[in-house]
C-alpha cells in the first residue's frame, strides 16, 4: 500500500497525519508513506531580476522543510517510515501527478491549508484533487 500525505503545515494537515497514524491498523502491512510538500511558484520574471536561481531554490527549500517538520516528526515517532519529496508548482496538480507517478493506492489530506481568501476564489486544493487523482482521496476536517 502506497499512501500520499501532502502537507502544508496548517494543524489540518497534521491532523490528517495524526489520522493516518493512528488509523495504521487498517493496513494489513506497513505502508509507503509519500509525505509531500508542494511550494506554490513565485512568479519568476519580477523576482528574477533581483535573485538568483539559487536564492531562489534555497527559499524554496528552508520554506518547504519548515512546513515538513512536524509532520516528519509525527511520524517518526510513531515509527512510520516515510519518503518526504519537496515540489514546487500548483498543489492540487503536483499533489494527482506524484500520487499517479509513485503509483500511490491512497491519498490522505486535510480538507483546507493555509490557503485563506485565496481558496475561496479559486476553490480549495483538496476539491481539486478529488477532481484530478486517479485514486482514492481521504479527507481529514
Amino acid at each position: 500500500m502506497k499512501i500520499l500525505l501532502p502537507v502544508d503545515g496548517s494543524e489540518c494537515a497534521l491532523r490528517a497525519v495524526e489520522h493516518l497514524i493512528s488509523h495504521s491498523a487498517w493496513f494489513r502491512d506497513l505502508p509507503e508513506i509519500h509525505l509531500l510538500h508542494v511550494h506554490a511558484p513565485i512568479p519568476i520574471g519580477r523576482v528574477q531580476a533581483h535573485v538568483g536561481k539559487e536564492t531562489l531554490h534555497a527559499y524554496y527549500l528552508e520554506e518547504s522543510q519548515a512546513s515538513l517538520l512536524e509532520a516528519q516528526q509525527k511520524l517518526d515517532a510513531a515509527g512510520c517510515a516515510h519518503t518526504t519529496h519537496i515540489h514546487v508548482g500548483q498543489p492540487a496538480e503536483v499533489i494527482a501527478k506524484l500520487a499517479a507517478e509513485q503509483g500511490c493506492d491512497l491519498i490522505v489530506m486535510g480538507t483546507h491549508g493555509r490557503g485563506g481568501i485565496a481558496g475561496l476564489v479559486t476553490g480549495s486544493v483538496a476539491n481539486r484533487v478529488l477532481h484530478l487523482a486517479s485514486c482514492p482521496v481521504l479527507l481529514v476536517k
